[in-house]
């Protein structure tokens, strides 16, 4: 497949393994986060982390928005697909995420809830103009990837003025998160050492690489932005590796073909019209963090869900067993969580990082964990 295969040609991925090996200084650990959930599951099923050198060390990050979103928000949702009148359209990976007391979306849909799966924001909008006697509400969620198409959505029921369209916001912010990591107290003890981040790449086109400076004049840890493809994500590794010999902190773009340092301008203006960043909101894993979502400006009050429904969010606990949050936040990996691969698989999720394709659990299920039976117990594998 042109311009895909070039970037997953064995050979090449050898010759960077080879590199990075080399240029690994011995004495050094190196501990690198990949923000993404894609970059996550490219590490997880193209192998990468086993050409990595023994003395290097990928870490998941919280880059799923599905993920992230915490257990208050899921039951806002839920509580609002159950009111008389309402259609609430929403993305499919979203469907099983569990809410309070084990409920989910899908299950409220079996009760009766009118709750449709969608493939973008404008499905929800012809839905709307085809039913004009419903409240059709968009489950909007997202990094600042998804948020200009919600904007365009809002825009484009404006002009139509449709009243019966309107938007439950849960768009997250990318550069308060990473701040949020590495303001955590885990971080702050020196329990979760990280020497830079692979930075997330469908964000990045749209934000350009000037967000990212704090990380770097802040907390001098260096970011390489990558694309998706497992040499993308290899290449930026070695760009680390040599940041970190060389104790340069720098903002660096592997992604070239996508990302400019600008982004995409002309989507962050749609955005800035529509959106402002909320003072505070919740994070799965990461808690409150500060300006790290964003919600409908008041101009744009009349598509607001949370207004026009006066959702009060409440707020709730994951269920204790389940360690999404410290895996989120790179305190813990999908292995050490007691519920993996016993009570909770794919079919039958505990936890929003096993539901979500992005998710760092539902990854290490699909691709990781049997890499990982082999390096640990060889002998109870054939030959």
């Amino acid at each position: 497949m042109r311009y895909v295969d070039e970037y997953r040609d064995g050979v090449l991925a050898k010759s960077i393994a080879a590199a990075i090996s080399a240029e690994a200084e011995p004495h050094r650990r190196y501990h690198f986060m990949e923000f993404c959930g894609g970059h996550t599951h490219a590490i997880s099923r193209y192998g990468i982390e086993d050409l990595l050198p023994e003395n290097l060390r990928m870490i998941h990050g919280p880059g799923c928005p599905v993920c992230v979103l915490p257990v208050g928000r899921m039951d806002d949702a839920i509580r609002l697909a159950q009111r008389p009148g309402v259609t609430l359209c929403t993305y499919g990976d979203l469907m099983r995420v569990p809410g309070s007391d084990g409920s989910s979306l899908l299950k409220a849909k079996a009760a009766g809830a009118d709750i449709r799966m969608v493939y973008s924001t404008l499905d929800a909008l012809k839905i709307a103009e085809a039913e004009p006697g419903r409240e059709v509400v968009f489950f909007a969620i997202g990094f600042e990837t998804t948020t200009p198409p919600t904007a365009v959505a809002i825009e484009i029921a404006a002009k139509k003025e449709l009243k019966n369209f309107s938007v439950f916001c849960n768009h997250v912010l990318t550069p308060a998160a990473i701040r949020a990591i590495m303001e955590s107290p885990e971080a702050k003890r020196g329990e979760v050492s990280l020497d830079g981040f692979v930075g997330p790449a469908h964000v990045s086109t749209v934000i350009g690489t000037a967000p990212y400076e704090f990380c770097a004049t802040l907390y001098r840890k260096p970011v390489v932005i990558a694309g998706f493809e497992p040499l993308d994500v290899m290449h930026a590794i070695l760009m680390l590796v040599r940041q970190v010999n060389e104790g340069r902190t720098e903002i660096e773009n592997q992604y070239i073909r996508a990302v400019t340092p600008t982004g995409n301008e002309k989507a962050q203006a749609l955005v800035t019209k529509l959106f402002e960043p909320r003072e505070s909101f919740e994070w799965r894993g990461l808690g409150e963090v500060p300006f790290g979502a964003l919600k409908l400006r008041d101009v744009y009050a009349r598509f607001d869900a949370e207004t026009r429904f006066s959702i009060v969010t409440q707020k709730a606990e994951d269920n204790p067993a389940c360690e999404c949050g410290a895996i989120l936040r790179g305190v813990k990996r999908p292995a050490d969580c007691k519920l993996f691969g016993t009570v909770c698989t794919p079919e039958n999720p505990m936890g929003s990082c096993m539901v979500s394709s992005e998710g760092a659990c539902a990854a290490h299920w699909t691709f990781g964990r049997f890499r990982q039976h082999a390096r640990t117990r060889p002998e109870v594998l054939p030959a």
